[in-house]
């Protein structure tokens, strides 16, 4: 889960990283456009990003367009690169699928089986992982 949750700080922050590039140059850029040249140009450059799931990245580049979202509107400030060990987390889904958590170990999408210290009945369209204080918790 680390690698996941390393591969989508990564990710935002090369997003992060090339938005004040291109924003600096007189562009207007948004999320959308950052994770077509990321797919297309970026990820073919790092073989190990294969063995990730692609959910990560698209999740840390919607992520990346919401705060600079929220930015605009005068609600939140300006998005800066996010530190390795500092609230580290990765959001997945099951391809539009719904996930359904049932008792006390769960089989999520790209990860495989999670176990819980607590039972949870419950269906999801996704879900988030963070990890705070060394322990790892689900987000339904």
């Amino acid at each position: 889960m680390a690698q996941h949750a390393g591969y989508g700080r990564w990710c935002y922050n090369w997003g992060l990283s090339l938005w004040n590039a291109a924003y600096k140059d007189g562009y207007k850029p948004n999320a959308r456009r950052l994770r077509e040249v990321f797919t297309n140009h970026t990820k073919p450059l790092y073989p190990w990003m294969k063995n990730l799931s692609s959910r990560v990245y698209q999740y840390a580049f919607l992520n990346l367009g919401e705060a600079f979202k929220r930015f605009f509107q005068g609600l939140g400030k300006y998005p800066r690169f996010k530190k390795k060990g500092r609230s580290d987390s990765f959001t997945i889904d099951n391809c539009g699928k719904p996930i359904e958590l049932n008792g006390w170990s769960h089989k999520l999408p790209f990860i495989g089986i999670v176990k819980t210290y607590e039972p949870i009945e419950a269906t999801t369209k996704k879900i988030t992982i963070s990890r705070q204080a060394g322990d790892w918790y689900l987000s339904i």
